[in-house]
């Protein structure tokens, strides 16, 4: 009699030590006792493994180590009995040899202790012929084990009253396993029927069936079907509370997924249908959950790639002004294909003739590209970058039109100017961009929106940051008259002028604050190619918003690059936190407040290694733009409303609190250009009028629909509906504003225009009222407080920077995008619709925000409330609440109405639709405001 002593053996149920003899399962009795291992071999057949029942992981893996361990100790004790050694297996057990690789290991002084010294020298010479080869031992080891299975042929008596025992034992020892531990088996919620038939759902007999080929292009809504079938192979009728779950990611990103469970016909009981949709190419995971278990072989990888090129959404690379050119020499310019959802489109060399480019002299009435212009275009396909490169080369120098298409249609921003100069007015330019002083050039004034009743003389002198205008007083002294910054917001727009007649002609100069004013200068064409290079470069190049924010933190950086960012201790109290922030930066200088704050909170043991610091942001952001603090407030009565200046506030609040405000701001953008953990995001729902005028855009009065929904209900959008030249019983309007205070009592009456209390205003000036309400309104009345905001804020970040933005991409760029959580969302939006096929879309429409990016859901939330930035609270403290209503269309756009926070959802055939057609709202039709 032996035994084993390896616990691995003895803990399973169906292997019991030999030394009990009244145990009926004993597997091995003695040396000459193999029982039933040419049975167990047999039962070791990939056709018989399939036949046997089913065991827990943990228990299927603890008996596969125990197999084994019995296998090496049988090939041992048969490699011993070969050597006539048997009788030294137990004492060799003793030193932890129980394998055959352990036999080369043991030392001969160890050795010496267990096997009598008579045969010694058998174990020596045993010992010594063993193979040394990996390969020879194997083969050693597979005939040691054939042997062992050969010499217990005649216990198959035995064998086959044994397994049956055994059989009917593993199956008792497995159910009860299951019904008695269930961390042991996920079987254990079935019963012990369930369990021997198989009918129950097994996640790993499930199979997914595929609704595309690989590789799929993007763009439409992909769908599978997981089939479900108990263990036994029939079919399963899926249901909710099988908790089957989808998780599909890109990279970082979770995708949203549709799940229909079951079907009308009872003949697919058993599917579910997985839909959902993807815009990038890439590697996407899907991975199938059933029950908390990995089915169908998951987790899948599918790869997408790009869709076909869509004009609207290919770009040429370039600034968004005019090309300057040099006559004969070849400039290039690099195309962009993309598909709809902005993934770069690869094309095989022939699909690049798809691209054309278009030339024409400026005004030309017919419209025609001109045969000999448009040859000097060539196109040519770059694989590796995946992009068009096209090489202008101009005959004659000129002013032309340039328009870029793909199969006919034209690119996003593919139609641009094209100045093109002779060579030697190339070297003009040039030296006057390296000129500190600047360039001159002079003109006179043209047309009605000439300052004066006649055309004068003026000069125009042209800097990095401005275009200067002045009149010459008493014919010789130059006197200022008026000044247009360099930024995307000043339009320099050219005329037409006759073929041939040298580079003078008109332009017109708008940038949305003053009237336009048109020129005539005899060098027009230099002046303009100087303009757009001096403003090229004060934009960084491309137009995209991307390439826009790494340019402006390009240029924070290297404004502030000789400035050390060492730590400066601050030390604040949380209980007063403005005014304890305020005087403890009163004194600090542009170096000061380059250098990295090291915040303490009074009282508070914390060490700031960056999260102090980013609490304090945090807060004091919250404090300074808080309605209820006073120093800036809503044109609305609600604490989610967007905020402006104060005129108004409290008398302790002063100007330098926005200077203070402006510098706050200042730091958070300087923090965000050195990036990484630096990164600040200023927590505010700014007004877009304020916006703006940091921008310094003209404010007008469709900012009223955002800033001060109210006034825009009550009076703007009736002025607009009303006419006011035939409602003559309606009270009458003059251009004047009656100012009130805070308890409804008329403070005075403000003369919109000079005598405006006497000038009616009348159909054909109704604009001009709207406009003066809003320049009064929106600007003039809280002007010096925005001021000493800009000062502060200029004292960190260059203002021709930010001039670079429009309102949106600023509120984008100071406080990003947000978390936006769509839980949240959707638990405090207010729905008001119903029916099978309203509940329909409107799962649609929560599976489409769960699968947009950051940016999307910002841009959603910008397109509908009118910013993007949620109050403190989140969604339950937006006020309008969060609405989604139905629209009575079909398959049109969204629409939205910022006075009500309210998205108005068309109905649509598919969920694919409504993904396009939500995706064209927010980002097309997104900008501007539209009239509903």
């Amino acid at each position: 009699m032996w035994q084993f002593e390896d616990s691995e053996i003895c803990s399973i149920g169906m292997i019991h030590p030999s030394n009990s003899r009244h145990s009926g399962l004993s597997l091995l009795s003695g040396m000459s006792t193999f029982s039933g291992i040419s049975t167990l071999s047999g039962c070791g057949s990939p056709e018989n493994m399939e036949r046997l029942p089913e065991l827990p992981a943990a228990e299927e893996r603890r008996l596969r180590r125990a197999a084994h361990v019995l296998q090496q100790r049988l090939i041992l004790r048969q490699w011993l009995a070969t050597h006539k050694l048997q009788h030294a297996y137990p004492k060799l057990l003793s030193l932890d040899v129980s394998s055959l690789e352990d036999v080369y290991w043991v030392e001969d002084s160890a050795a010496r202790h267990v096997i009598e010294p008579k045969d010694f020298s058998v174990w020596s010479t045993a010992r010594q012929s063993l193979p040394t080869g990996k390969e020879a031992l194997q083969s050693l080891k597979s005939d040691l084990w054939s042997a062992v299975v050969k010499s217990s042929k005649h216990q198959d008596a035995w064998t086959w009253g044994g397994m049956l025992v055994v059989s009917i034992s593993v199956c008792g020892l497995v159910t009860l396993a299951a019904m008695t531990q269930p961390s042991l088996a996920p079987e254990a919620k079935h019963s012990l029927l369930q369990y021997v038939t198989g009918k129950y759902l097994h996640p790993p007999s499930c199979k997914v069936e595929w609704g595309w080929e690989e590789p799929q292009a993007v763009g439409e809504t992909m769908s599978f079907t997981v089939h479900c079938y108990q263990r036994n192979g029939q079919p399963y009728p899926v249901c909710d509370t099988d908790d089957l779950v989808v998780h599909i990611s890109h990279g970082t990103r979770k995708i949203a997924a549709v799940v229909e469970l079951g079907s009308g016909d009872p003949a697919k009981a058993n599917t579910a249908r997985v839909k959902f949709t993807v815009r990038t190419a890439g590697v996407y995971v899907i991975n199938i959950l059933i029950g908390g278990q990995v089915g169908a072989g998951g987790p899948h990888r599918k790869w997408f790639s790009a869709g076909r090129v869509e004009a609207r959404r290919s770009r040429v690379g370039r600034a968004r002004a005019p090309l300057v050119c040099t006559e004969h020499r070849p400039r290039r310019l690099h195309l962009h294909p993309r598909d709809r959802f902005d993934n770069p489109a690869a094309l095989q060399h022939p699909a690049a003739r798809g691209f054309t480019v278009h030339l024409s002299p400026l005004g030309d009435p017919s419209g025609e590209p001109d045969p000999q212009l448009s040859a000097a275009a060539t196109i040519e396909y770059d694989a590796a970058e995946r992009r068009v490169s096209v090489a202008l080369c101009f005959p004659r120098a000129g002013v032309f039109r340039a328009a870029v298409h793909y199969e006919g249609a034209l690119l996003h921003n593919g139609e641009f100017d094209c100045i093109v100069l002779t060579a030697a007015d190339t070297e003009i330019v040039q030296r006057q961009l390296g000129s500190r002083r600047g360039a001159t050039w002079e003109a006179r004034t043209v047309g009605p929106s000439s300052p004066s009743a006649r055309p004068r003389r003026v000069l125009c002198v042209l800097s990095a940051k401005q275009l200067l205008l002045k009149d010459y007083f008493l014919r010789f002294i130059p006197k200022r008259i008026t000044s247009f910054r360099l930024c995307p917001s000043t339009k320099l727009i050219l005329s037409p002028r006759p073929e041939g007649t040298g580079p003078g002609g008109e332009l017109t100069l708008d940038d949305g604050v003053q009237p336009p004013l048109t020129l005539y200068c005899a060098q027009r064409d230099l002046l303009a190619a100087t303009f757009t290079q001096l403003l090229i470069a004060n934009c960084g190049g491309e137009d995209s918003f991307k390439n826009k924010q790494d340019y402006f933190y390009s240029e924070v950086r290297k404004a502030h690059a000789r400035q050390p960012h060492d730590k400066l201790p601050l030390r604040v109290s949380r209980a007063d936190l403005l005014r304890s922030s305020f005087k403890a930066t009163k004194h600090f200088t542009l170096a000061d407040w380059c250098k990295n704050f090291d915040v303490t909170f009074q009282g508070e043991q914390g060490v700031d290694w960056g999260g102090v610091r980013r609490e304090w942001f945090s807060l004091l952001c919250g404090k300074l733009f808080d309605a209820r603090c006073g120093l800036f407030v809503s044109c609305q009565d609600s604490p989610a409303g967007l905020v402006h200046p104060n005129p108004e506030r409290p008398a302790h609040l002063k100007l330098k609190h926005f200077e203070f405000a402006g510098r706050v701001v200042g730091k958070c953008l300087y923090e965000s250009a050195l990036g990484g953990a630096y990164r600040q995001l200023v927590r505010a729902r700014l007004a877009r009028s304020f916006l703006a005028q940091i921008i310094g855009l003209r404010v007008h009065y469709k900012y009223f629909e955002q800033d001060d929904p109210e006034l825009y209900l009550s009076k703007i959008k009736y002025i607009l509906e009303t006419d006011l030249d035939a409602a003559d019983s309606l009270p009458e309007i003059y251009f004047a504003d009656d100012v009130y205070d805070t308890s409804g009592r008329l403070v005075e009456t403000r003369d919109l225009v000079p005598n405006g209390s006497s000038i009616r205003v009348r159909n054909s000036s109704k604009l001009q009222y709207l406009d003066a309400l809003a320049q009064w309104r929106l600007a003039a009345r809280w002007r010096p407080e925005t001021d000493a905001f800009l000062r502060g804020l200029t004292l960190l970040v260059p203002d021709h920077l930010l001039a670079i933005f429009d309102e949106n991409e600023l509120e984008l760029l100071m406080c990003g995008t947000g978390e936006l959580c769509v839980a949240d969302w959707r638990a405090h939006a207010l729905v008001s619709g119903s029916g099978r096929s309203w509940e329909r879309r409107l799962g649609w429409l929560w599976a489409a925000v769960g699968s947009f990016s950051g940016e999307e859901r910002a841009r959603l939330l910008q397109f509908t409330t009118g910013c993007s930035q949620l109050p403190p609270g989140g969604f339950r403290d937006l006020s309008p609440r969060f609405q989604i209503a139905a629209a009575p269309t079909h398959g049109a756009l969204p629409t939205a109405h910022t006075c009500f926070n309210q998205l108005c959802l068309p109905d649509y055939d598919s969920y694919d639709q409504l993904v396009r057609a939500l995706l064209w709202a927010i980002n097309e039709a997104g900008e501007g405001f539209g009239m509903i």
